[in-house]
């Protein structure tokens, strides 16, 4: 058994014996491959869509491990390992699309891949031909054409290909699930998207493969317009947020208004807490961009401006109200965390159009 350049610390530490005699079962020499014929309408639908072709060669009839290096570069953190017989001529295909990248790959033998995570990337992959076995989350299931794998930034990659196994793979980072929430109004969870199933039959999602398909054939146009690959980019992130389950909240426009609202509520009634926008995106459970939209929309002020116009009206109506227990100025003003009494002071007077002390004087 053989390892590319990623797996040399193992051998250094003396572990590499005990990992080949675990992998030995996987090559697809031993591995009972399973009979895919059912998989026929899946099959059709991947040879009527053209994901990339000879226009975006990369490697043809390669070393493998040059491939998994480029792949390393360009797609994926990741480490292969590979039986020593034969000479495998591997395949890539690759395109840059915007904040995507678009790869087609072929190792020309059964070949482990592994990865401990991909960070902050997702990788969408579809099976084109032979097969992949994935392990993952206790399970393990055997991959046919027309079959798709989607794996989350934090998950661990542990995939078996067949001799013949083709793959396209799409990567997607997380900031553009994050612009794309943004801009549909969807709550971006504070822990970032989840797509909480990791695999899907092409044919369950509609118009998904024609959709990939005129990606590829934009990618590989001989006028690249960056603008419309932003948007396809826009598309095909918002489409798999639609299709797949995830933890996305989409919410409709009056739920945005009831979001605001709860947040609203709880600003009124923690006025004199230490309060920060991190605070107020935890509490909402989204991102902080996402949190600067919603406040954008609802009230016209970022979060922090939100907080001192609503600081400063709770004092107004303090010193304005013959009840209130005011001795001075000062007092109240670092009640409600103003520490810097002459910006106090400014803020109060463009707000409100006099000094806070001219106020409670008309009290009395």
């Amino acid at each position: 058994m053989v390892v590319n350049d990623n797996a040399c610390l193992l051998a250094k530490r003396g572990v590499l014996k005990s990992i080949a005699s675990k992998l030995a079962p996987t090559w697809g020499s031993v591995l009972e491959w399973p009979d895919t014929t059912h998989n026929n309408n899946e099959s059709d639908l991947m040879m009527q869509a053209q994901l990339l072709s000879q226009r975006s060669r990369v490697f043809d009839h390669a070393d493998p491990y040059a491939v998994s290096g480029y792949v390393n570069q360009h797609v994926g953190n990741h480490c292969i390992l590979m039986p020593r017989a034969g000479r495998p001529l591997a395949s890539l295909d690759h395109r840059k699309f915007a904040s995507l990248d678009l790869c087609r790959i072929s190792y020309g033998a059964s070949v482990r891949v592994t990865s401990g995570a991909l960070e902050n990337i997702y990788h969408l992959q579809v099976l084109l031909r032979g097969n992949c076995l994935w392990r993952g989350h206790g399970q393990e299931h055997y991959f046919a054409p027309g079959e798709l794998l989607l794996i989350n930034p934090d998950d661990p990659v542990d995939l078996t290909y067949s001799n013949d196994c083709e793959k396209f793979i799409l990567k997607i980072p997380t900031r553009l699930f994050e612009s794309v929430c943004d801009e549909q109004r969807w709550q971006y969870p504070g822990q970032g998207v989840r797509f909480l199933e990791n695999r899907y039959q092409l044919g369950e999602l509609e118009g998904f493969v024609n959709l990939l398909a005129m990606i590829c054939q934009e990618a590989e146009a001989s006028e690249q317009i960056p603008r419309v690959q932003e948007h396809y980019a826009q598309i095909i992130a918002s489409k798999m947020l639609s299709l797949m389950k995830t933890n996305v909240c989409r919410l409709e426009p009056g739920s945005q208004t009831a979001t605001f609202e709860a947040i609203a509520d709880y600003i009124a009634n923690n006025l004199k807490q230490d309060i920060d926008s991190e605070e107020l995106a935890r509490q909402a459970h989204m991102s902080l961009r996402s949190l600067y939209g919603l406040f954008e929309r609802n009230a016209g002020l970022t979060p922090k401006n939100y907080l001192r116009q609503k600081r400063l009206e709770r004092i107004n109506a303090c010193l304005s109200d013959p009840t209130c227990n005011v001795r001075n100025v000062t007092e109240v003003a670092m009640d409600y965390g103003f520490l810097h009494l002459g910006r106090f002071s400014d803020s109060y007077r463009k707000q409100f159009g006099e000094l806070p002390s001219d106020t409670l004087k008309r009290r009395h």
